[in-house]
């Protein structure tokens, strides 16, 4: 009897593990997030690549990311479009992946009303390239804000050391992606 009974133990301890590990981030996410951590401190021009004319205005201001309040499980990078400072990508490490949320502020430091939006990875993805879907909140925010155009949104990081990174929105209709030069880190 007390061999059942460590035998049944034994394979509850095994499926537990199991679901513990299918749950927790792809080694893909854990280099990906290891990635930005090694830009952390570093600030970067950028450049939209993309053509829209929704994007006119993003184009002709200067563009600067600033990696920083970096951890092993997040990432910070305030956005700055000219003057306008209000934009911070927020990566997360969570149990089964990685989050991005837009923290969105006004000049004063209060939170714009389409504040905290993102979405979770749905896939391992890569080490240079992660997808995050919009996530069920940030469809609720939306809609509740006459912003539904974006209930579809899908949001994009990549990390290409020494060379690129790169944000992007997709959407019906819709691809907006911004690079920054990583050969050339700026002062200011």
């Amino acid at each position: 009897m007390k061999i059942a009974s460590l035998l049944a133990a034994a394979a509850l301890i095994s499926l537990s593990s199991a679901g513990v590990a299918a749950a927790s981030p792809a080694p893909e996410q854990d280099a990906f997030l290891a990635r930005l951590n090694a830009l952390c401190g570093q600030r970067f021009e950028g450049r939209v690549v993309t053509t829209d004319a929704a994007d006119a205005a993003f184009a002709s201001e200067r563009l600067i990311m600033h990696v920083r309040d970096c951890s092993a499980d997040e990432v910070r990078i305030p956005f700055a479009v000219g003057q306008d400072r209000s934009r911070t990508w927020v990566v997360t490490k969570t149990d089964a992946g990685l989050r991005l949320k837009h923290d969105h502020r006004h000049e004063d430091g209060t939170t714009d009303v389409l504040h905290w939006y993102g979405g979770d990875t749905a896939g391992a993805g890569t080490a240079e390239r992660q997808e995050f879907p919009v996530d069920a909140e940030s469809i609720a925010l939306f809609n509740a804000n006459d912003a539904a155009v974006s209930t579809t949104n899908v949001w994009a990081m990549e990390v290409h050391p020494d060379r690129m990174f790169a944000y992007e929105l997709r959407r019906p209709n819709r691809h907006f992606r911004v690079e920054f030069d990583l050969t050339k880190p700026v002062a200011d």
